[in-house]
């Protein structure tokens, strides 16, 4: 038997660029999940570094 959580759990994968807001990094939700992921909602976001901003200036 499946639990709530279970029953309602979805998944989404994204690629964003890390914004700036003030003096905090942040990565901005994109408008077409705006009812899926509600303020709010719990979810678990694993980061995974594609491309260093760092590692490009030094090029």
């Amino acid at each position: 038997m499946k639990n709530k959580n279970q029953e309602t759990k979805r998944s989404f994968r994204i690629t964003k660029k890390i914004a700036k807001h003030g003096s905090q990094n942040i990565i901005i939700v994109p408008r077409i999940l705006e009812s899926s992921l509600k303020p709010g909602t719990i979810v678990e976001l694993n980061i995974n570094v594609l491309e260093d901003l760092n590692d490009e200036e030094e090029k």
